[in-house]
């Protein structure tokens, strides 16, 4: 599914994200002092964005009750992506280079950085063996397809 937010939507979308369900005056109430939005114009991003399939409602007496239909992660690494190809060809290493060399990254985030580096080696390495091995399995399993058991040399000497 791909995710497209405007940043308004973004502003709402986190509404919901933080706190579910919510009624149009609850996000509208959370956001008013941060973008002076009245109710017509939460309204207009919430229709928009049902149509959109972000979210949904569901009839809760006086006032209909909002939910998100799209994960925050999920947004989220699109959104990145998105940035990232539109920014930097699509390469990751130019910009943490970019961030490095204009200091955007502390030391406590270059170690963060790492370690997530560190562990996706790790994890990469054991599905490479699990990858190996069901291979070999395979491998094995069409060497002997049609052989219901394992012939075993006679030498005439019995065991």
């Amino acid at each position: 599914m791909k995710f497209k937010l405007t940043d308004a939507e973004w502003k709402v979308m986190t509404v919901l994200w933080e706190h579910t369900p919510r009624t149009m005056m609850e996000i509208t109430n959370v956001l008013k002092e941060e973008t002076g939005w009245t109710k017509y114009t939460v309204m207009s991003y919430l229709k928009r964005m049902e149509e959109k399939g972000a979210l949904h409602y569901e009839e809760g007496g006086r006032a209909k009750h909002y939910y998100p239909d799209w994960k925050r992660e999920e947004a989220a690494i699109q959104e990145t992506e998105a940035f990232l190809n539109k920014v930097f060809h699509g390469k990751i290493g130019m910009m943490i280079n970019a961030m490095v060399q204009q200091k955007a990254i502390s030391g406590q985030e270059m170690e963060e950085l790492y370690q997530i580096l560190k562990e996706s080696e790790k994890e990469n390495k054991i599905e490479n063996k699990l990858e190996n091995k069901l291979k070999t399995i395979e491998t094995f399993d069409k060497a002997h397809k049609g052989k219901e058991s394992l012939e075993v040399a006679d030498d005439g000497k019995g065991f």
